[in-house]
């Protein structure tokens, strides 16, 4: 198969009425640094890229925009290039940070704004910083809300090429790959509203569970679900809300899709509670109502 044209996730951009709390939590929670203060704008990283949780001065909390790294201008391109032909909408041609030498950014008729761009500027050789918060490794995923995953699914293969590595029978939770293999790097969930469920930092050791979930504790706060093992993806993870009322996820490192030649997707029938919860958690404790009917609303779009 050729190359998919979206390799990674890149960036989250989330609206912020709480930007000091949120910072905080950014910072001495997750362990995230501060790279720039520009305008409304605070850009975060786990390491030596310049951007990866971008949060928006704002009158609201809510999604504002879904990055997703391609690996060049030329691959930038071709989304571009790509996006009426899926029936979304081009916003703006220009990258949306000045980290990133060319990007796109567009919306899709389900009310989700996504940008192709290519990687931010990384210091590479300096990725370890001082920090009183846990310290992940890089942003791996998303999990989006959208009222149509199919045409949602669609709109982004046409676009950027991602492909599902495994779903729901009805749709109510798929998961897409990009070039890096990585068994996802975005889900979608169906739910009438469409916004963002979770973003998700990896982290490198268990250990790292328990330091959040003390730290946590020290600023009056809790895990919402975990540690457990997901069976799509086969990854560790744990769940906690930040304070603008979004879901943050820790995960452990995912399964690859080496041989794509051999690969098909897998479709998990039966949606029965509570006989179904192994499929989401191979240790067998199941979902809290809060996580499964969460919604952190999209910004209202043009």
């Amino acid at each position: 198969m050729s190359q998919q044209l979206v390799h990674a996730c890149g960036h989250v951009k989330l609206n912020t009425n709480c930007m000091e709390a949120v910072l905080r939590d950014a910072t001495d929670i997750l362990g995230l640094r501060i790279t720039r203060q520009t305008g409304n704008e605070v850009w975060l990283s786990s390491n030596g890229r310049a951007a990866e949780l971008v949060y928006v001065e704002s009158d609201e909390n809510s999604a504002h925009t879904i990055g997703l790294e391609a690996l060049s201008a030329e691959d930038v391109l071709r989304a571009h290039e790509r996006i009426e032909q899926a029936g979304c909408k081009i916003v703006s041609t220009d990258p949306s940070m000045d980290c990133m030498d060319a990007g796109v950014t567009f919306q899709t008729p389900e009310g989700l704004q996504f940008e192709i761009h290519t990687p931010s500027r990384d210091d590479r050789y300096n990725p370890r910083y001082d920090t009183v918060g846990v310290g992940p490794r890089r942003i791996d995923h998303m999990n989006i809300i959208t009222p149509d995953p199919e045409a949602t699914e669609r709109q982004l293969n046409i676009i950027g090429d991602l492909r599902q590595s495994e779903r729901m029978v009805d749709y109510s939770l798929s998961w897409y790959y990009g070039g890096n293999r990585q068994h996802h790097i975005l889900g979608l969930v169906k739910r009438d509203v469409p916004g963002i469920h979770h973003y998700s930092f990896e982290f490198l050791e268990f250990n790292m569970y328990c330091r959040l979930g003390d730290t946590l504790r020290r600023h009056d706060r809790w895990l919402m679900w975990g540690p457990g093992r997901h069976k799509p993806g086969d990854n560790t993870y744990a769940y906690y809300l930040d304070s603008s009322g979004c879901i943050v996820e820790v995960s452990g490192a995912m399964m690859h899709i080496a041989d794509e030649k051999g690969f098909e997707p897998r479709v998990i029938t039966n949606l029965k509670r509570p006989d179904n919860v192994v499929d989401m958690n191979v240790w067998g404790t199941p979902a809290p109502l809060e996580w499964r009917t969460h919604t952190h609303p999209f910004m209202k779009l043009g």
